[in-house]
């Protein structure tokens, strides 16, 4: 027999096989039995309801207990710290930044007559925003960031 002819018998068992039911005992696992997990039960949480009546003293009281079980798990994060102060030149830059384009966005929804300075001065006004910022952005380490400023390649 050829290796094709072998081939083609195979896949002709395959799918002689396709509708069949596999029956398989323990024996005939391809895993370990260390490896099965035993079944366990569901476990079922049963909660408090969210809210409480009116007239219900009994729920309206919980032990501190019972607060400090359902807070045990939940993380509250520390405030973020604030945004620092711009100064003035930044200001102007990211004004210029986005002030040029919505200028012209807005010159074009208004269909507004623009002379060709207005045109050059909003253009102006993106790049020099953009090369400004780009500028006072800085490429150094912080100040603060002691002796070791880590690998130096």
């Amino acid at each position: 027999m050829t290796p094709q002819s072998d081939e083609d018998e195979v896949w002709r068992q395959i799918v002689a096989s396709f509708n069949e039911t596999a029956e398989r005992d323990s024996a005939e696992q391809p895993w370990p039995d260390s490896e099965n997990v035993p079944e366990e039960p569901t476990r079922r949480v049963v909660r408090p309801p969210e809210f409480h009546e009116p007239g219900d003293l009994e729920t309206e009281s919980e032990p501190d207990a019972v607060r400090e079980e359902e807070d045990e798990g939940h993380y509250v994060p520390p405030p973020p710290p604030p945004l620092p102060r711009l100064d003035l030149p930044t200001k102007l830059a990211w004004v210029a930044l986005f002030g040029g384009p919505a200028y012209l966005l807005l010159a074009a929804m208004a269909e507004w007559h623009m002379e060709g300075w207005a045109l050059f001065t909003a253009v102006a006004a993106f790049i020099g925003g953009f090369v400004a910022l780009v500028v006072r952005m800085g490429d150094g380490p912080p100040n603060d960031s002691g002796w070791d400023d880590g690998a130096v390649l």
